[in-house]
């Protein structure tokens, strides 16, 4: 089982993981958010191993043009969810699902050359 990459195609720091395993000629499988939306299953395995806070990405657009009602929602798991599987740009970018099991979210060359 290669490395399991999850995210968004045209994101900048979906772009500098691609390029991380392509240099590193290590194989990864990619689901792209805006082609297979992700399943409330794949979102909760997200928020059991990383943490509602650091699968919900706060700094973005997506995530800025929200009024304070919804915004409030992504402080709970069940309401978080639903949000998260229509608004995909609002998960954290990439995230990656290791052959071990453990997961990371974000860009972390160290982390992610750490594994092989």
């Amino acid at each position: 089982m290669a490395v399991k990459i999850y995210g968004i195609k045209n994101c900048n720091t979906m772009k500098k993981t691609f390029s991380l395993f392509d240099t590193m000629e290590e194989g990864y499988e990619f689901t792209d958010y805006k082609k297979q939306k992700p399943d409330q299953a794949l979102l909760e395995s997200f928020i059991d191993k990383l943490g509602l806070d650091t699968v919900v990405n706060r700094r973005g657009t997506t995530y800025r043009k929200l009024d304070d009602e919804t915004k409030s929602a992504l402080d709970k798991i069940d309401t978080a969810i639903p949000i998260l599987q229509e608004k995909s740009s609002m998960i954290k970018r990439p995230i990656l699902v290791f052959e071990d099991g453990s997961m990371q979210a974000g860009f972390d060359e160290d982390l992610i050359r750490s594994k092989y």
